[in-house]
């Protein structure tokens, strides 16, 4: 089995026609994601690589195709409206690629997908992937393989190296989940951690943080207090020089809370494994297989 997709999942890209919406729906087609839809405004009627069709509404899409899945590709100013319609449209799982959308409509989106009774992953994030059956978004299929370990991270690339890891060392994986660095976003570490609980194919679980926020403090208590799988942890910007701007808009340290060390403190409380550098994972992993 797999989280949040799998072989049923029929996907819908929002910005299709876009440079970066155009070229990884041609990625995810080719990686034999089901395809069945784009949105652009003002485009319906025409067709993306002679085979898929393009409306100009979400809504209009969903009525049409079907579609449960929608992944967004369009500019910054235009995402929350963007996340909104296609959770009125009733798309069950939302993932927002866009990065660099405004807190303040986080603020409206996140209660409004909410209610809507849909599922949203990021935005600012990679996107997610269950290696042999689907993949939306961004990450890189080649670097993936089937297996039992689930993989969720705050870090795009961090995802892909981690992965890229374990595949080498001939690990699989269930589903990798990139959640996204931004302060408000739709899924966090512990949906991803309930789901990779409830997931019978999932054995492990390999979770890769950053310093700022308290998400993965409420995450170990999580795992404390909820999981029977075993978890595997890292923490990204050990090594921060103090008052640094970091890239990710989350990784923000207000006092004490969100360094490095209260974090690996929380992580060596809940009994998880604690990786000290990204190779670890490998042997860490493997001993609780």
């Amino acid at each position: 089995m797999s989280i949040f997709i799998d072989n049923d999942t029929t996907l819908l890209v929002q910005g299709i026609t876009g440079r970066d919406g155009s070229f990884h729906a041609k990625q995810m087609m080719e990686y034999g994601t089901k395809v069945v839809a784009g949105v652009t405004p003002g485009k319906g009627g025409q067709q993306f690589e002679g085979t898929v069709p393009i409306f100009n509404t979400v809504a209009q899409a969903v009525a049409a195709t079907g579609a449960n899945t929608s992944v967004i590709y369009v500019p910054p100013p235009f995402a929350a409206d963007a996340m909104m319609e296609a959770a009125a449209a009733g798309v069950k799982l939302i993932v927002c690629i866009t990065e660099g959308v405004p807190v303040l409509d986080m603020t409206k989106v996140y209660p409004f997908v909410k209610e809507m009774g849909a599922r949203l992953l990021g935005p600012n994030c990679p996107g997610l992937i269950t290696p042999g059956a689907s993949k939306v978004g961004i990450i890189p299929g080649r670097i993936c393989t089937p297996g039992p370990v689930g993989v969720v991270s705050r870090s795009g690339t961090l995802t892909y190296e981690i992965v890229n890891l374990l595949t080498r060392a001939g690990i699989g994986q269930s589903t990798c989940v990139g959640i996204g660095g931004d302060p408000i976003n739709g899924t966090n570490f512990i949906d991803a951690l309930a789901a990779f609980e409830a997931d019978p194919q999932t054995k492990v679980v390999a979770m890769m943080g950053e310093i700022g926020g308290t998400d993965e403090q409420e995450a170990a208590e999580f795992v404390r207090t909820k999981m029977t799988k075993p978890v595997v942890g890292f923490i990204a910007g050990q090594t921060a020089p103090p008052g640094r701007r970091m890239g990710h808009a989350g990784a923000i340290i207000s006092g004490s809370a969100g360094t490095a060390a209260e974090k690996l403190e929380a992580f060596e409380k809940a009994g998880m494994g604690i990786a000290r550098r990204p190779m670890d994972f490998v042997e860490l992993v493997r001993a609780r297989l």
